[in-house]
């Protein structure tokens, strides 16, 4: 299983802070926002990332990540030249791709809690897994229905009358199938490859799976300033608290194996003196 992070976009709704940099570098708590998305994938077991984004940013995601072997990862990098839509990941990220299936997450999605709906739905072997979390206002998003077996009949974007509470968070897995679906939808009426097209294309095949995401479980929207500053002030609580971080690369390539013990002493020294070096020591004292 492969793993692409989505971090284009123009961000216009958070100006003039995109006007310096991507919103996927705008800080929540105390690290950047895309780590949040890749943490996901780490914990997913996925060591093959692929990072889209604007010719203009990809230079400082690659000043932040390198090409990932400190956590012991590969990342790569691929443009998108234009917002041209979710699913031109697809068509982007073909030759990364290969032959495997692959995650897709948007690198502005953040999702905290137990996460058994995304072990369960990577260890499907065919077809295409997303989600359904239920929101106050569904008119904002795309909108799952189901019949009353529970299983999804239609995807509607931004309905004007929403036919459940599920919305579709940005974070979909598929199997190799997806790239060819992506070639063949046509641009949308804003001229964008919808990712509600594809997975309508899975849905008609019979082979979509929606997993509801339940209580314990939140999913952050970092769209907005006020959204930022709730989701800053969400983990700040949390770590605070529990003196456990969030979405800590580091901790969890040691933790997942991902690097050994002596790889992870190493990284650490890497690091400048700083209270998330202290964390890291932390955790590295706790299990002597």
């Amino acid at each position: 299983m492969k793993g692409i992070i989505l971090a284009g976009g123009s961000g216009s709704r958070l100006y003039p802070i995109t006007k310096v940099y991507s919103k996927q570098l705008a800080t929540i708590y105390d690290k950047p926002l895309i780590y949040y998305p890749l943490s996901m994938l780490m914990l997913g077991g996925i060591r093959e990332v692929l990072i889209i984004s604007n010719k203009e940013t990809i230079p400082m995601y690659q000043q932040l990540f390198g090409n990932g072997s400190h956590v012991g990862i590969s990342i790569s990098y691929a443009e998108q030249a234009a917002p041209n839509g979710i699913a031109e990941s697809f068509l982007i990220g073909e030759k990364f791709i290969g032959s495997d299936g692959v995650t897709l997450i948007l690198g502005d999605n953040i999702f905290y809690g137990k996460l058994d709906f995304l072990y369960k739905a990577l260890s499907y072997k065919h077809g295409a897994t997303i989600f359904g979390y239920r929101v106050n206002d569904p008119e904002r998003y795309g909108i799952v229905e189901f019949d009353k077996s529970g299983k999804a009949v239609s995807i509607e974007e931004k309905p004007q009358h929403p036919k459940s509470n599920f919305a579709v968070p940005g974070l979909y897995i598929y199997d190799n199938s997806v790239v060819g679906i992506a070639k063949s939808i046509k641009p949308s009426p804003r001229g964008e490859l919808e990712i509600t097209d594809v997975n309508n294309v899975y849905l008609k095949k019979n082979s979509l799976q929606v997993e509801k995401i339940g209580r314990g479980v939140a999913w952050l929207d970092t769209g907005t300033p006020e959204a930022l500053l709730q989701a800053s002030n969400f983990f700040g609580v949390i770590e605070d608290r529990q003196g456990l971080k969030v979405a800590c690369i580091e901790e969890i390539a040691y933790h997942m194996k991902f690097i050994s013990r002596e790889q992870f002493v190493h990284l650490i020294a890497g690091i400048p003196k700083s209270l998330y070096r202290i964390y890291l020591e932390k955790i590295l004292h706790e299990e002597e």
